[in-house]
């Protein structure tokens, strides 16, 4: 099955590979990160990581994808001992495959979060009364009981059928019907829609909120002291390493480089489609979606209602807490509110997308299992994971661990091992051939000091600065005996990653008989 699957048309990959980019993170957390480290002096350390880590990974994947696809492999253990010519590189791999996985555990999660918003505002069930000083304290008080923030198991409890279970239930039975369906009449067919609707409603909305008269009882909030806000440079974060900690994050949440992905949608194309252009193109529709509407969007109509404290909000304090109650502000709050949560929905879905793919490539060619086994073995596996995020929903603690260790850390992991890889196993000039053939756009020749030098020293520095900042506090969260739920989140992790390299044992039995089943014919 996956040796005949694949995309039909060149904008339905680059579509593809954008909506794995484009998510939550350019809406939610690119908008919060900015203004926390300096606001428009972010910037500074978020455009020399796109440049030194961003497009040349990008560009590396894509090369890696289409190399190990060429030789008949579509998932990132079996496309990175191609290159590297050993076992060993196989089972570095494996991170390909878990980081997406555990990712789409509670990524789904919040997924549902914003069906189930924009659909409790299509239906007029979000009422934040008539006080406009109690507006911030209901809508956090929504949130908290919506999500179960207030104890475990509280999504379970009550009535089903208006809960966010009942959601979870609806985007994951979704995700997975479309993935069944393939590259082209699954993910891309979705991604082709899913994307032009996104941009309409975040432009929509980017116009409602750029034309919003100022806050009445407090006209020095408005629209213009609002993009000041977000983007007025302060210097003095630029000494601080939280801050380009911060922005080379952002980086790998932007353009979805760390993943595994990319290197599982470009092994599907043909020997002689262009990479460089394609690559480009799809990253740099992400950074549209994320500079030009999230930073214009989230910050600048928080900003209005609720100044300076607009700055101090997290993800989801922002996007489900601190917008609703701007929403309540503004003329035409069911449509606004819709607008705005169904479009996090289709950005969360053509991500979550995405982050199925991979495993089921790995189980299809690895295991020699057909796709209806394949997507049965990983929703049951995926189920169980989410499952365990839903029903430890108090503080949010579970998915939180999940997130930090393996949405932030283990990403960076991977992003080494690739560009080592490609830079000094594989071959730089062997990577770079591969991905000038077919090419429309020449990429510079400096592309090969940047992933051979440039990019892992960068990339081990703003590893080790991240483990100087957050290991202490997390080893301190763990070590207290009252903290039993992160524990747990963390063997999950491990059970997942160690049956995951079991799979990838068994797979390269198969691996090795077919190549040397190959050498025997040649």
């Amino acid at each position: 099955m996956a040796a005949k699957d694949g995309w039909s048309t060149r904008i339905g990959v680059i579509l593809a590979v954008a909506g794995s980019a484009v998510g939550l993170g350019n809406f939610l957390r690119f908008p919060g990160q900015a203004v926390q480290n300096g606001g428009g002096a972010f910037m500074i350390p978020y455009i020399i990581s796109l440049l030194v880590l961003g497009l040349p990974l990008v560009w590396a994947e894509w090369a890696m994808g289409r190399f190990g696809g060429r030789k008949g492999y579509h998932s990132a253990p079996a496309i990175m001992g191609k290159l590297g010519g050993s076992a060993f590189w196989r089972y570095g791999g494996v991170l390909g495959l878990l980081i997406p996985i555990i990712i789409y555990m509670y990524y789904v999660l919040i997924e549902a979060w914003c069906l189930g918003y924009a659909l409790y505002y299509l239906m007029g069930w979000i009422d934040l009364g008539d006080d406009p000083s109690q507006y911030a304290a209901k809508s956090g008080a929504f949130f908290g009981n919506f999500v179960g923030i207030g104890e475990d198991g509280a999504l379970l409890k009550g009535d089903l059928v208006g809960g966010v279970f009942m959601f979870w239930m609806i985007t994951f039975a979704l995700n997975f019907f479309l993935i069944y369906r393939g590259l082209a009449k699954g993910i891309e067919w979705f991604c082709i829609r899913a994307m032009p609707l996104m941009a309409v409603c975040a432009i929509i909305v980017l116009v409602r909120v750029l034309t919003l008269g100022p806050n009445p009882a407090a006209p020095d909030q408005n629209v213009l002291t609002g993009l000041g806000f977000m983007w007025n440079p302060d210097y003095s974060a630029l000494y601080d390493s939280k801050t380009w900690l911060a922005a080379a994050g952002q980086i790998f949440f932007s353009i979805s480089v760390g993943f595994g992905i990319i290197i599982n949608y470009s092994s599907y194309l043909k020997k002689d489609d262009e990479l460089a252009l394609s690559g480009l193109t799809a990253a740099s529709t992400n950074e549209f979606f994320e500079v030009c509407l999230g930073g214009l969007i989230t910050i600048p109509a928080a900003f209005i209602f609720i100044g300076f404290a607009a700055g101090e909000q997290g993800t989801f304090g922002l996007g489900f807490n601190t917008l609703p109650a701007v929403f309540a502000e503004m003329p035409g709050t069911r449509l606004w509110g819709f607008l705005w949560f169904f479009m996090l929905f289709l950005a969360a879905i053509t991500s979550s997308l995405s982050m199925l793919q991979p495993a089921i490539a790995f189980l299809e060619e690895g295991l020699g299992v057909g796709r209806r086994a394949s997507v049965t073995l990983l929703g049951l596996i995926t189920a169980l994971g989410s499952f365990f995020v839903i029903y430890f929903s108090k503080g949010l603690v579970a998915l939180d661990t999940m997130d930090f260790w393996v949405g932030t850390a283990l990403i960076f992991v991977l992003a080494t091992i690739e560009v080592i890889l490609v830079g000094w196993f594989f071959g730089i000039d062997r990577a770079y051939d591969e991905l000038q053939h077919g090419a429309d756009l020449k990429v510079p020749p400096v592309w090969k000091v940047m992933v051979k030098y440039v990019s892992p020293l960068f990339l081990l520095t703003i590893f080790v600065m991240f483990c100087r900042d957050k290991l202490p506090g997390y080893y301190e969260t763990l070590s207290d005996p009252e903290n039993g739920v992160p524990r747990m989140a963390i063997g999950l992790i491990v059970v997942v990653m160690i049956f995951l390299l079991i799979l990838i044992g068994i797979a390269s039995s198969r691996w090795n008989a077919q190549e040397a089943a190959a050498r025997a014919e040649g």
